[in-house]
């Protein structure tokens, strides 16, 4: 259970990470973001969804 924990805020992360400096090419909002993690991936798919 742990491992699948770790796992999925391991992903979190990096998604996060992708995601922020594709759109901002900001290495220290990726940075930001990638420490927010999900909440910040749930927040891009709400507001700018999957297109």
């Amino acid at each position: 259970m742990k491992e699948s924990a770790k796992a999925g805020i391991s992903f979190g992360c990096a998604l996060a990470l992708v995601i922020s400096y594709v759109n901002w090419h900001s290495i220290l909002w990726a940075i930001f973001h990638g420490i927010l993690s999900w909440f910040y991936v749930i927040y891009y798919v709400i507001v700018y969804g999957l297109n």
